[in-house]
């Protein structure tokens, strides 16, 4: 017997009930449905509170482009700029850009704090409410009057962990590709529940799903093998090219609208993946692969990790309804599988994470209730203190993680909009510079307030610098940048310098005066300018004086409080002025 028989049943023991009494019985449930979503997202956003205005700098890289696209200039990071596809996550970009032509983002201050946090973060949480009304609709398909109780578990446990909390009001697109990614996993859950799987609806709709997954992540991709192997899972003998059939109508239908984009993507700037894809040289599984998940069980503790593992396993050899699980969880392999293959992410709290703890969170909910709902009383209790128990080490690792990522978020926005964007904008005032470039590796807030024209080193939004990264031409990078692009202005900074050796070839001294040199072992850092830009000396002793004193106190502002704003806008052209 299926859980939706199961279910009817139990709806058919109860007593006969009148229509006013069953209405309000309908209207209780969606009261506490409610609640128990606005209860979720509040524990979320409470805990977003804890990282006050923080914007990670590569969420204002596409914080840039939706300015372009709403500003009528195409994909380009600055106007002026030659189109390059720098973003990987075009339907987040879509929806800021919409906000900004509604007036809601990119304009000044919403609420008295500036857009360009609000909005990002209110979207975020938009997201997490979807996310919550998905785990509903799940939870109704097993626990018809108690579904409430799963939903406000699911929220609750995922306000706890920092890593979910943390990217969904980063600015980037993690809500919306968590919501995308659970809907296709309820989708398939419902349609097997349902024994509705082998329908045209179904296998279009799953196909949609994963080309809008696609277009919000790169790893999206993966998700299109959910559908067919959820078919391979729940086929019989007999059925076979049945459900091959289906499992093509649903690949059909993910490749024509994803072809579709690639297809432009190729018309417009002649490449078939994102140019952030060819910079960072993603390729194809090795050893790594297999061990980097180990992270995510180190993150979210041992203990908790091996009773949630536990119960989805006794859910998947006990519950009348594992098939349904099966699809619900295949969508959780995928996340973890595309975890591990993605190249190692710089920032901090697994960031690429996101979908996981999302499916993690709901598929142990739900088993969790399939056990208290099987077992006597008293292993109820037995099994309510070992889950307990379990989740305590993590919540203090939680807590931890979140502790150290207030004490150091990764790079904000408003330290890269001061220290490159405002900061550099200053240097060329000062020498009388109209018109300047610059070379730098944070390309985020720089891009929302520089009037330079920017070159990314990093190569994630210039398609020259990103081709000779993929191909690991570090000699061809340092001939590029000295020999074409020359750059008015360059600043180099942490690794860039040991990984790309620029601010330590000779053609540095031949060719640039710097500003400043940041003290210390190891290849030289800091900020330089060519020799050809500066017209008077006096000026450039001003402009060494100022990056020495007010562009100092400005970096050790920003690293010793990360998560604040830095003003009411963030335009082109704005400077920070030199202290007396």
């Amino acid at each position: 017997m299926t859980a939706s028989a199961l279910s009817e049943a139990s709806e058919r023991d109860l007593p006969e009930q009148d229509a006013p009494e069953t209405a309000r019985g309908l209207r209780h449930g969606w009261i506490a449905a409610t609640l128990a979503v606005l209860a979720g997202v509040a524990a979320v956003a409470w805990h977003a509170t804890r990282y006050g205005h923080w914007i990670v700098d590569d969420a204002a890289i596409t914080f840039s482009y939706s300015r372009s696209f709403a500003d009528g200039l195409g994909p380009v990071l600055q106007p002026g700029a030659p189109p390059v596809e720098g973003f990987s996550d075009p339907t987040w970009m879509l929806l800021l850009a919409l906000g900004k032509v509604a007036g809601l983002f990119d304009h000044g201050l919403l609420f008295g704090i500036p857009d360009y946090v609000l909005f990002p973060k209110l979207l975020g949480l938009l997201f997490t409410a979807g996310i919550l009304i998905l785990c509903h609709v799940a939870a109704r398909q097993l626990f018809p009057r108690r579904a409430w109780v799963a939903t406000l578990a699911v929220g609750l446990t995922l306000a706890t962990i920092p890593s979910f909390v943390i990217w969904v009001v980063s600015g980037l697109e993690n809500s919306l590709f968590a919501f995308a990614v659970l809907g296709l996993a309820v989708l398939l859950f419902t349609a097997v529940n349902k024994e509705r799987a082998l329908t045209p609806k179904v296998a279009i709709a799953a196909g949609v799903i994963v080309a809008f997954a696609a277009l919000t992540r790169p790893e999206g991709l993966i998700y299109a093998a959910a559908y067919p192997i959820v078919l391979l899972f729940g086929v019989r003998r007999e059925g076979f090219w049945r459900s091959f059939r289906f499992a093509a109508l649903s690949i059909a239908s993910f490749a024509v609208l994803f072809g579709a984009y690639v297809a432009w993507r190729y018309s417009e700037f002649h490449r078939l993946l994102a140019n952030p894809s060819v910079a960072k040289k993603q390729g194809l599984p090795d050893l790594m692969s297999i061990i980097r998940p180990g992270n995510l069980i180190a993150y979210a503790g041992i203990a908790g990790t091996i009773v949630l593992a536990a119960v989805v396993i006794w859910a998947l050899a006990k519950a009348p309804w594992r098939r349904a699980l099966v699809a619900l969880m295949t969508p959780f392999a995928l996340g973890v599988i595309a975890f591990g293959v993605m190249i190692p992410d710089w920032m901090a709290q697994n960031r690429f994470a996101t979908p996981v703890w999302v499916l993690g969170a709901l598929g142990g909910t739900l088993a969790f209730g399939e056990l208290l709902r099987t077992v006597k009383v008293r292993w109820r209790a037995v099994a309510s203190v070992v889950v307990v128990a379990a989740a305590i080490p993590s919540l203090v690792g939680f807590t931890h993680a979140s502790d150290e990522f207030i004490k150091s978020p990764t790079i904000p926005a408003c330290l890269v909009a001061d220290r490159f964007g405002r900061g550099f904008n200053t240097y060329a005032d000062m020498l009388g510079l109209q018109q300047a470039s610059l070379l730098l590796p944070d390309l985020g807030g720089s891009s929302m307030t520089s009037r330079l024209h920017l070159v990314d080193m990093a190569g994630l939004v210039n398609a020259d610098i990103a081709d000779l990264t993929k191909n690991d031409d570090i000699a061809g990078l340092r001939d590029y940048v000295f020999d074409s692009v020359k750059p008015t202005f360059i600043h180099s900074w942490g690794p860039w310098a040991a990984g790309n050796g620029i601010t330590v070839d000779p053609r540095v001294d031949r060719d640039y005066y710097p500003i400043f040199v940041y003290p210390g072992p190891g290849p030289r850092n800091g900020d330089f300018v060519r020799k050809d830009a500066v017209t008077d000396m006096a000026k450039l002793k001003a402009v060494q004086h100022y990056a020495a004193t007010t562009m100092m106190d400005v970096e050790a502002y920003r690293f010793g409080d990360g998560l604040n704003d830095c003003g009411p806008t963030m335009e082109p052209g704005q400077t920070i002025p030199p202290r007396p």
